[in-house]
Parts: C-alpha cells; sequence; structure tokens
C-alpha cells in the first residue's frame, strides 16, 4: 500500500519561504516521476514541480527561480523547496507518484497540505 504524507505547509508572509515535504511509505525509486501539484479555490488543480529518478526537474513558469524540487532516495521523500513566496502562492499542495506498472501508469496521491500567503 502506497501512502504519501506531506508536511511543512503553513501561514507564511509575501517574500518568505517554506519547505514542503513528502514522505512515501515505500522505496520512491519505483516512481519514475514525482512532483507537486496545488490547487486554490476555484481553479483546476496544476502541476507545478516534478522531478524523474533521473533528476530532471520541470516547474511551471510562475515558479520558476522561486522553488525548486528535490527527491532523497535514502529518506524517500520529495522536496519543494518555496522561497519568494507570493499571494497567489496561496493553494492546497499534493504530492503526486507516478508508477508504471503492466504499460499503464498509476498516480498515488498525498491528502495535501495548505500554504498560505498572507501579511
Amino acid at each position: 500500500q502506497v501512502q504519501l504524507v506531506e508536511s511543512g505547509g503553513g501561514l507564511v508572509q509575501p517574500g518568505g519561504s517554506l519547505r514542503l515535504s513528502c514522505a512515501a511509505s515505500v522505496s520512491i525509486s519505483r516512481f519514475f516521476d514525482m512532483g507537486w501539484y496545488r490547487q486554490a479555490p476555484g481553479k483546476q488543480r496544476e502541476l507545478v514541480a516534478s522531478i524523474t529518478t533521473g533528476g530532471s526537474a520541470y516547474y511551471v513558469n510562475s515558479v520558476k527561480g522561486r522553488f525548486t524540487i528535490s527527491r532523497d532516495n535514502a529518506k524517500n521523500t520529495v522536496n519543494l523547496q518555496m522561497n519568494s513566496l507570493k499571494p497567489d502562492d496561496t493553494a492546497n499542495y499534493y504530492c503526486n507518484a507516478r508508477d508504471a506498472r503492466d504499460r499503464m501508469v498509476v498516480d498515488y496521491w498525498g491528502q495535501g497540505t495548505q500554504v498560505t500567503v498572507s501579511s
């Protein structure tokens, strides 16, 4: 049973920083891609950042230069360092892990952690 547990969300002032962490109940080496999505009220869930097993990272344009994604295979975690936070970054952030099984992609999700950027 795969479980993803997020932590690190909270309330921060504009310009501040937060570090989100996602801990997996299994070895993350099985996931060819892991990432962070976010969903703000009334908006669709969007991919914020992702990272492959090889370390290739993707960032949505709005967070480039501010957010950094990393994966720690020894600790089975994927982290998102968020700097220079803006009110538009306010959302519920979800950890995602993608596994390839029988030529199908299986997505696993965490429960989410709230990030609120406000003065």
